[in-house]
This record gives structure tokens, C-alpha cells and sequence, in this order.
């Protein structure tokens, strides 16, 4: 998987194991042409292409029959002119009221990330097989998912502009084609916003109960979509984000690059905590790590924040007592810890936790460890489930959207697109990319609406604890508190890595729509 910048880092990955492979059966939609029609009418990036199969997903032993659609959606300015082609799969429960069934729209982050992770290793009705245990080798297979999501709810997975089967086709106000009219914070959501307006429209969904679904920088994203659906008059009856990040100023990759803010040291601590009891480098190891947590949120946000806080002034004995407390806490060696200055990133611990082995730990799971290429090096240079991931979702999907969706022959799907230079500012903003304010001014513009926040304890990239902090800090009235629910997982940044979290988080996710759909 390439990364174009440590932005790409957020790029949202998953695996999880089940069994019974779904059966399909084609057959074409005469809405619009198909790919099978290509013979006689070639892929155009200039219009919207589809196809429509039947499957069935086994769900906790239910049968639940569906039609699958797949292709291209193609947006158009004020001109009618197209600028933009985006892929997608949705899925749809046979014979269901379309007034009454939810609907869901899912995307993955990056920025710049195909949705096939959140496809196929979380929600879709299949997904890829791949042993937690070690690698999978091709040939990869797609399985049943036990845990699919559409027992509660139709899914369509997005692919981001740049990515999939999308391309960009025209500059948004004329003229040749440019990235840079997608490529970043409000375009991105604007694009994502015209594609749900589009596709409820062409296929009936106004009345639907509505929800997003965005993980890492979907859940930036789903911000912003969030403000802008109802600009335009479209409800969304909640908001479901999955390993949060609204403020990337609460990154600790990012500290050294706005001196004078401690807070994503304070918000990271929690996380290095969970990572050294899962890998028993505690110099107290209790049993219970939940109890253990609490204890380390309070010190992050009494004694920790005010010693960093008072900078300078932080006389000697604080300054070394705290350091011991962090080391009780994190298992990092103390002179490590005061060197530096109290303050240590994530890379750093990531390199420095497993002590004098190679190994380091991974950001977005740290559960997992792998080989340094450069012991010597301060920071690690990889992410070591990238290339446990990567080759088999890569493979599987390609696959699976020809064999079994049957669309995209002799189409390159983009798993990561090319989105540089990402456009991260936006008007009346100063600083570092912050979207808190327009997912406060969605809910207190609609305050029926419901947001669901789901993390993993072993998420380095976005810690559970600034995403619970985040959400308290939503510049509007308290009493809106109610509407937003936690969910945490013993997992990582993919919360449904392995088997247990994403049964937890299919079940938490169908009562959260069951109780929102306003029967």
C-alpha cells in the first residue's frame, strides 16, 4: 500500500475471520448500461455505469437474501457538464420498504483510501480471509460474513474521489481536469455530499431512515458531510464514526510541529498504557486493565497536563516524579522519559517499548510487532500489518468485484489514490485542521440527531482517549451530550480485526440504528 504522506497513515485497514462462501447469481440492471454492455457501448468516465447481482449472507444464522449494485456514479456541475466519476458497491435487502429501511453510507479515510476495508473486512456480506495468526498466501478467498451489517440497515461503500474505479473528469467549473477541485477538506465532503444527494435520488432513498459511516478520516470527513447534508435539507438520523480524529492537532506525530501544545501527549497516554499491559512491560502488572485506565485518564488530565503545563518552572522533584509515574505507566525506561522532557510521541514509544529488541510495534494496532529495517533508527519505518493486509484485501476484492460483483473488466481499481497536494485549509480557519465545529453545528441544527463513537484501545493513530475528549469539548450546549454514545474495543485503529471486536461492533452498531430509525 503506498503512502504519499504521513497523512496516509490514517488509511483504514481491517481483517477478521468467518466461514461459508456466498453464493451469486448475475444479472443486469436495465436502468443504465452495464459493463456487460461494454462491447457495444465502451466505459466512459463521462457516465454512470452499473451492474446488479443476487447473493445471500448466512447472518448469526439468519438467511437474508440481497441485490448487490455496483458501478459508477458520475457527477455533474452547474453546467451539466461531468467532473467527477466515483465507484461504489451497495447492498440491498430483497424486498424491503424503501420508506422504512435504513440506509447507510460507508467510507473508508486516508485521505486518499478506497473503501474495500471497511467492504470487506467489516460489514460487507463477504469478506476476506486472512489468518490472525500469520499470512495468508494467494490464492486469497473472499468468506461468508457472520457479521454483516445488513441485518439492521442497506450499505452503500463509497470509494473516495481519486480512488476505486473513480476518476476525475473534468475540472468542477470547466476546462481540463484538475484533482485540486477534490482534493481536500471541504471538496472531499462536497463530492461525498453530491454523491448522497445523487444517489438517494436515483434510487428512492428520500425517506429512508439515513445514516454515515466513516472511519479515521471518515470520521473528519463525516463531519463536515454531516453540516452539509443538512444544508440541504437531508436528514441524517445519526452519525457513526469509527477510530475519530476532528483536530489534527491532538496527533502526537504533529506535537514537534506546534511547540507549546502538551495535549496530545495527555491524550496519548491512556493508549501507551493499554499497549504495555497487553505486551506485560508494566513494572506493575494488575489484571485489570480497564480499572488501570481510569487511573492513567485521571493522572493525564490532573498532574500530568499541570507539569506540563508549568514548563520551566516545573521544579526538579515534580519533573522526577512524574517521569516515574509515566514509567510505571507506559514501561519506557525513566532516563528515556526525562530526556525527553516528559514528553514522548508515538513513534517513540513505538520504537522504545519492546527495550533492546528489533521489534517494534505497530501504530494502528499495537497489539502486533514486527522487525525493524533500521534498528538504529529513532522512529519505525513501517507499519508491520501493512504487509500482512494489504496483499490479500488488494487481490480478494479485485477478485471478487469481477467474479462475483461483475464489474470492472480490464478497469484498474485505485486502492490508494494519488490526492497530493491535499488542500487541508478552509475559510475563516487558522491552524491545524480542526472540523469540531461543524459536527457540533449539525447537531445543535438538528438535535434528534444521534452520533455513535466506536475505538480501540490499541489505536496509537487516533486514541481513544482524544476521541472521547473531542467529543467533550464540542462548542455547544451540554444537554447535546446525551445524544453521543461510546464504544470501546480490546483492539486497534481497525476495530474489527479480529473476531470478538466485530461482533461487538455489529451488534452495538444494529441497536444504535434499531433505537434511531424513528418507528
Amino acid at each position: 500500500m503506498s503512502k504519499h504522506s504521513w497523512v496516509c497513515y490514517l488509511m483504514i485497514l481491517g481483517i477478521s475471520i468467518s466461514a461459508n462462501a456466498q453464493r451469486k447469481e448475475k444479472q443486469i440492471s436495465t436502468e443504465q448500461p452495464t459493463v456487460s454492455q461494454q462491447a457495444t457501448e465502451p466505459f466512459s468516465y463521462k457516465k454512470s455505469f452499473t451492474s446488479v447481482t443476487h447473493g445471500t449472507v448466512t447472518l448469526e444464522g439468519q438467511l437474508i437474501n440481497y441485490d448487490a449494485k455496483t458501478g459508477t456514479l458520475v457527477l455533474i456541475n452547474s453546467t451539466d457538464t461531468p467532473v467527477l466519476s466515483m465507484s461504489y458497491v451497495a447492498y440491498f435487502k430483497t424486498n424491503e420498504d424503501k420508506n422504512t429501511r435504513p440506509i447507510t453510507f460507508l467510507y473508508n479515510g486516508g485521505p486518499g483510501s478506497a473503501t474495500i476495508w471497511l467492504h470487506m473486512g467489516c460489514f460487507g456480506p463477504q469478506k476476506v480471509f486472512l489468518d490472525e495468526n500469520g499470512r495468508t498466501k494467494a490464492p486469497f478467498k473472499t468468506v461468508n460474513n457472520d457479521y454483516s451489517l445488513l441485518d439492521a440497515s442497506d450499505l452503500v461503500f463509497i470509494d473516495a474521489p481519486g480512488t476505486g474505479f473513480g476518476e476525475v473528469v473534468t475540472k468542477a467549473r470547466g476546462g481540463a481536469g484538475e484533482g485540486k477541485d477534490f482534493f481536500g477538506i471541504d471538496q472531499d465532503a462536497e463530492a461525498f455530499t453530491n454523491f448522497i444527494e445523487k444517489f438517494i435520488t436515483e434510487n428512492n432513498r428520500w425517506n429512508s431512515p439515513k445514516y454515515v459511516f466513516g472511519e479515521s478520516y471518515g470520521t473528519f470527513r463525516s463531519a463536515v458531510v454531516s453540516r452539509m447534508l443538512q444544508e440541504r435539507g437531508i436528514a441524517l438520523n445519526g452519525v457513526i464514526l469509527l477510530s475519530q480524529l476532528l483536530s489534527y492537532s491532538n496527533m502526537s506525530e504533529l506535537a514537534s510541529a506546534n511547540v507549546g501544545s502538551d495535549l496530545p501527549y495527555v491524550l496519548l497516554l491512556p493508549s501507551f498504557t493499554a499497549t504495555a499491559w497487553y505486551h506485560h512491560k508494566l513494572p506493575n502488572q494488575p489484571k485489570d486493565m480497564e480499572s488501570l485506565l481510569k487511573e492513567v485518564e485521571n493522572f493525564a488530565l490532573t498532574d500530568y497536563t499541570l507539569a506540563l503545563a508549568k514548563g520551566a518552572t516545573l521544579d526538579e522533584i515534580t519533573f522526577h516524579n512524574i517521569a516515574k509515574k509515566l514509567h510505571e505507566y507506559t514501561g519506557l525506561d525513566q532516563p528515556l522519559i526525562e530526556k525527553g522532557n516528559l514528553r514522548i510521541s508515538g513513534p517513540v514509544f513505538e520504537k522504545n517499548l519492546l527495550g533492546d529488541s528489533s521489534e517494534i510495534t505497530w501504530r494502528l494496532d499495537s497489539r502486533f510487532k514486527g522487525e525493524s529495517y533500521n534498528p538504529l533508527s529513532g522512529y519505525p519505518e513501517y507499519d508491520p500489518m501493512d504487509s500482512y493486509i494489504s496483499p490479500a484485501f488488494t487481490s480478494a476484492f479485485n477478485s471478487y468485484v469481477r467474479d462475483q460483483l461483475h464489474f470492472g473488466d480490464n478497469l484498474q481499481y485505485k486502492t490508494s489514490g494519488n490526492v497530493e497536494p491535499w488542500d487541508f485549509k478552509r475559510k475563516g480557519y487558522v491552524g491545524f485542521p480542526n472540523v469540531m465545529n461543524d459536527l457540533a453545528q449539525a447537531m445543535i441544527y438538528d438535535p434528534g440527531m444521534k452520533v455513535m463513537l466506536n475505538m480501540g484501545y490499541f489505536d496509537l493513530g487516533t486514541p481513544y482517549f482524544e476521541g472521547v475528549y473531542e467529543m467533550q469539548h464540542l462548542p455547544m450546549p451540554n444537554s447535546l451530550q446525551k445524544n453521543i454514545e461510546f464504544h470501546k474495543y480490546l483492539s486497534g485503529h481497525m476495530v474489527y480485526l479480529h473476531q470478538e471486536s466485530l461482533k461487538k461492533l455489529h451488534d452495538n452498531v444494529k441497536d444504535f440504528i434499531l433505537k434511531t430509525t424513528g418507528k
